[in-house]
Formats: structure tokens, C-alpha cells, sequence
């Protein structure tokens, strides 16, 4: 068999494509999954010309991920012909964006976690101190701060530091 990326006659084997259906994956080469999940290399996807336009879509949807990963001329050209239908575009930018917010014990911290507080917070503006143990629920992750996180506790919503919080 060959890869349906690269085009390389190689063992296939499956790798999950997350962000859409359930069990989606694609049967692809050692070398394009090692570089899928690190630093990929220009012209090992030169292949990705013919695969973005393949039946299977799992593939389609690597292909343009890869092609917006790689710093290429090229690249960016295949990127202005492909034309996907809006379910497969969804599917492309339903990507998650790696967390930089971190809790008290360094575990990542991702948008609507459980936290519990580790530490009597007094809180300005409010007129009281939320308790050392109290949970926080479905938090969200302040974008320009990885330092912050905002939560509701006794009915306020709340800016809280992430070095006070640990993961449920």
C-alpha cells in the first residue's frame, strides 16, 4: 500500500484525525505521523498536490492542516485552490489550540475544567473571601494570560491566578 499523503510505499498504519467524527482516522506512513505530531519537513509533503483532493476525508483533512503548517510557497498556493464543503472546513479549524495555563501542581488547565481552590482568596469588589476547597466549576481561560482564569463562585464571576487552583 502506499501513503495517501506522501505517496511512499510504506506500512500503513491508523491515525486518529481529531475534531470530527468519532473514530475518524487515516491509514498513513510512520514518517508522515511522526511528522504530523513534530517539526515537518518541506518536501516530504510534496504529495499533499493530489492527496487534498482525495475521496477520503479524513485525508483531505490532514492534507490542508500539513499545508497550513508548512512556511512554503507552494504550499500556500495549493492552499488557495482547495475547496471544501463547510462540514470538512469545521473539521480543519476544529483544531485545539495547546493550553498554556497551568494549575498549583503544573497540570493544563482547558476551557470549562473543574478547580478547586487551594488557598483563602479574598476577593476585591465583592466583600468576601471565597474558602480554601471551594470547586469552581465549567472555568474559562483568559486569552492574553495564562496566569489567570475566570470562575464563578458564590454567584460572582471572578478573575482567579492559576497558582491558586488545582485540576479536579
Amino acid at each position: 500500500m502506499t501513503c495517501p499523503l506522501c505517496a511512499s510505499a510504506a506500512p500503513l498504519s491508523s491515525f486518529p484525525v481529531p475534531g470530527g467524527p468519532a473514530d475518524a482516522s487515516a491509514d498513513i506512513c510512520a514518517t508522515c505521523a511522526a511528522q504530523i505530531d513534530g517539526t515537518p519537513e518541506e518536501n516530504h509533503w510534496r504529495g499533499l498536490a493530489s492527496s487534498m483532493w482525495s475521496e477520503d476525508v479524513a485525508v483531505q483533512v490532514l492534507s490542508v492542516r500539513m499545508l497550513k503548517r508548512l512556511d512554503a510557497p507552494w504550499a500556500q498556493d495549493l492552499l488557495d485552490q482547495v475547496y471544501l464543503d463547510e462540514d470538512t472546513q469545521a473539521w480543519v479549524d476544529n483544531v485545539a489550540a495547546a493550553s498554556s495555563h497551568k494549575d498549583a501542581n503544573g497540570a493544563t488547565l482547558e476551557q470549562g475544567d473543574n478547580v478547586v481552590l487551594i488557598k483563602d482568596l479574598p476577593v476585591k469588589g465583592a466583600g468576601f473571601t471565597a474558602k480554601r476547597g471551594t470547586a469552581v466549576r465549567g472555568i474559562s481561560l483568559v486569552a492574553d494570560n495564562p496566569e489567570h482564569i475566570e470562575g464563578r463562585v458564590e454567584g460572582q464571576r471572578i478573575v482567579i491566578l492559576t497558582q491558586f487552583v488545582k485540576k479536579k
